[in-house]
């Protein structure tokens, strides 16, 4: 049993590096000398679009966590793209005459059932593509999607999420957060407002722009994700900021200075004690200086206002 036990613990820790090893890094991005860190938008977002047609009214709802995989999340209702997925899509459709409807869902981005494979990350600063807006362009992959029709061939299915430099947002701003193991009616609003509804006067940082085959047969979910995580000086700003590398030199400085002081006081009263059997004052290392510091300092004052009264008065000869 024991050995079982180890083997399953070493399958574990296998699966969670391969996945480590091939997922993307929200927290360590480097771009062109550039750094990023989209680590503050973790967590299990979601965003919904509506279609009307003459007959249906198609709700696909989007789940996506670009800092880990879904786990339970991938599960909405009935329907699941396996829990190893970054981001899943939902599709609830419903017939106008309320004869009959479907529910199913299809993985985007992500990795396969035992976290082996890769989500091929591709990564550009937007100022390559576009020089007038600042932000980041990320491509994932390892999805695939056959809409409802069993008897279609699935075709692979990624993401590509457009992170806009915008320095008024965190990212979080009228999303839909749930937790790994939330179901959809538990949903809550990431900013901790009330569920669907953006903050006054401001619209969803994460907006959904399309979802639809390219050029080279393969479907493509797109995102537009303001947040201030996605400008180029962001961690450049927030690691390099003088004053607070000055203030921890100079702390530092004092609590040496302090701690050697102190240390200094402690040693010398004991040798004082054990030496000499001091006691009171007497204890303290050249007491005798440390009681003569206030005339000492009197002595010094006095004679530096004599330094200045003397070099004010009138000086050379006097007419006899």
């Amino acid at each position: 049993m024991r050995i079982q036990l180890n083997g399953v613990s070493l399958l574990v820790s296998t699966l969670t590096g391969l996945a480590s090893a091939t997922g993307f890094d929200c927290a360590h991005i480097k771009v062109d000398n550039y750094k990023y860190d989209l680590s503050p938008l973790k967590g299990v977002h979601e965003v919904t679009h509506s279609v009307t047609t003459d007959d249906y009214v198609t709700n696909t709802t989007y789940r996506l966590n670009i800092c880990n995989i879904l786990g339970s999340a991938a599960r909405y209702g009935d329907a699941t793209c396996g829990t190893s997925k970054t981001v899943c899509g939902f599709v609830h459709r419903v017939a106008k005459d309320g004869n009959g409807g479907s529910t199913f869902g299809f993985p985007i981005v992500g990795l396969d059932p035992v976290g082996h494979g890769t989500m091929n990350p591709e990564v550009k600063r937007l100022k390559d593509i576009d020089p007038e807006t600042e932000g980041l362009r990320v491509k994932l992959e390892g999805g695939s999607y056959k809409g409802d029709a069993n008897d279609q061939k699935a075709k692979k299915a990624g993401a590509i999420i457009e992170f806009q430099c915008d320095h008024e947002r965190s990212g979080l701003e009228g999303l839909h957060s749930l937790a790994d193991d939330a179901q959809p009616k538990e949903r809550r609003r990431a900013d901790g407002g009330e569920e669907g509804v953006a903050p006054a006067g401001n619209s969803s940082s994460l907006q959904f722009k399309s979802f639809g085959p390219t050029d080279d047969d393969m479907y493509i979910l797109r995102l537009d994700w303001r947040t201030k995580y996605a400008c180029d000086e962001y961690e450049k700003e927030k690691g390099d900021n003088p004053s607070s590398n000055s203030w921890g030199f100079f702390t530092w400085l004092i609590i040496i200075a302090f701690l050697c002081t102190a240390a200094y006081l402690i040693f010398g009263s004991w040798l004082n004690y054990n030496r000499y059997g001091a006691r009171g004052w007497d204890l303290l290392p050249h007491s005798d200086t440390i009681r003569d510091i206030p005339y000492l300092f009197q002595d010094w004052l006095r004679r530096v206002i004599n330094t200045l009264q003397g070099a004010g008065s009138r000086g050379g000869y006097s007419a006899v």
